[in-house]
């Protein structure tokens, strides 16, 4: 096998520099997203143990629902950021605004089913008769804003794919920071209890999907580009989503099994491995923020017939991908004695624990890599295939999962399994990567 050609350090620099100045921005605003639950919790959590009991059954409804469609974020980046790879932004806001108005249908489609059967979806998670109310009430309000929350993930895409990640930060900081400061006005100055916090969100999140749509209305307006909407556009977006759709539902599968199965292990394993799990979520921002730079730069270098340049980022982007999975499992693994006290004290639980964290810290760079080829393939729109791997990678991981109550080995069992799902999804991406299949030049695939 020949050797890949060095790049030149001025081109490594480049790449470098526009990395960062997507990537950065990118994870502000991953990490934000997330501050509004703890916010939320925050503060109901002083009124009392039944109103945050229904709190985080609500939040955990909501937040699946969201994340089903992150698609729209995913899609609409790749698509658009080809069309300003062919220098045709007026085609490339239309494209995005596809996306928003799919956001507006999908996210009325879930409202209208949410509104009527929220207290059976409420039961159906097991909720105790003193938290469902609490649950139900949030549940209702709070679906008011799942449709302004797909415009803000469509929105976030087209501006993604217009090499715009400074926006996303601004709008989702200011958001935090609104939702706290309603939150607080609501819950306790206005007397409006769990309800307060759920309006204040919605009230938040309407302001986001607004400004949002304020930013990519005017850029529409200033390239001529219609804000109507396009049936056929629509549908396309809709197609190029269901891919992705699928590779989410697949990984958030692999997520529940894993979750059951520390269940069954017993409380101090579920514990130990909810904390776990919060703090591999917290890793996978810094990383996902490299893949989100992937997607607009590698859809912009296809758009633009320049494969080679696609070639040389996704080069280096594995390369920072690598660097930065080893500085996180170092800190990790430097930090793992403070760690585990700022959540319990339980004894059991860190014995528990502190093998598996030691998992997650080594499995790092695996999980640098899988996350820039992530980024990388849907970028160039390869969605199908995404698909396809991730659901390979759920019938591997499924059953070997399964296994560990049985075969024994506890929580460090289940995390090897999880390691073992990293590197079969790194091999999977790896082979793709490998082919040049994905390398489709073009304004459109």
């Amino acid at each position: 096998m020949t050797q890949a050609p060095a790049v030149p350090r001025a081109i490594r620099r480049r790449h470098d520099r526009e990395i960062l100045a997507l990537a950065v921005p990118a994870f502000g605003a991953l990490v934000a997203e997330p501050l509004f639950v703890m916010a939320d919790s925050a503060i109901v959590g002083h009124l009392g143990t039944a109103q945050l009991a229904g709190l985080g059954i609500a939040s955990a409804l909501l937040t699946t629902a969201v994340s089903v469609f992150v698609f729209l974020a995913y899609a609409t980046t790749a698509a658009v950021a080809r069309r300003v790879g062919a220098g045709d932004l007026r085609a490339a806001i239309r494209q995005g605004m596809d996306g928003i108005w799919l956001a507006l249908l999908l996210g009325a489609a879930v409202i209208a089913v949410v509104l009527p059967t929220a207290p059976g979806i409420v039961d159906l998670f097991g909720a105790s008769s003193t938290a469902a109310p609490y649950a139900t009430t949030y549940l209702r309000i709070s679906a008011l804003g799942i449709l302004p929350m797909l415009v803000v993930l469509a929105a976030t895409g087209v501006l993604r794919g217009l090499q715009d990640t400074r926006t996303p930060l601004y709008v989702a900081v200011a958001g935090f920071v609104v939702n706290a400061a309603l939150n607080v006005g609501l819950v306790y100055g206005a007397g409006l209890g769990i309800a307060g916090s759920a309006w204040g969100t919605v009230i938040a999140q309407c302001g986001m999907a607004a400004v949002y749509l304020y930013v990519v209305v005017r850029g529409a307006r200033r390239h001529g580009a219609s804000l109507r909407p396009d049936g056929a556009g629509i549908r396309a977006c809709a197609q190029a989503g269901v891919p992705l759709l699928v590779r989410t539902l697949s990984l958030r599968a692999i997520l529940m099994i894993a979750t059951a199965v520390a269940a069954r292990l017993g409380d101090a394993d579920i514990a130990a491995h909810q904390i776990i799990l919060s703090l591999w979520s917290l890793l996978a921002f810094a990383l996902d923020a490299i893949a989100i730079a992937g997607q607009s730069i590698i859809g912009r270098c296809l758009g633009a017939n320049d494969p080679q340049g696609a070639r040389e980022a996704c080069r280096r982007m594995v390369q920072w991908g690598i660097a930065t999975g080893i500085a996180l499992g170092l800190l990790v693994l430097v930090l793992r004695p403070l760690f585990l006290p700022l959540f319990t004290s339980d004894a059991s639980v860190h014995h528990a624990a502190l093998p598996a964290l030691v998992l997650v810290a080594v499995a790092q760079p695996v999980c640098g890599v899988v996350y820039v080829w992530d980024g990388v393939l849907m970028g160039a729109g390869d969605g199908p295939y995404l698909a396809w791997a991730m659901v390979l990678t759920l019938l591997v991981f499924a059953p070997v999962a399964l296994l560990v109550p049985m075969l024994g080995g506890g929580l460090t069992a289940l995390w090897v399994a999880m390691t073992l799902m990293m590197t079969m999804r790194m091999l999977t991406l790896w082979l793709r990567s490998r082919s040049g299949r994905w390398i489709v030049t073009g304004a459109t695939r």
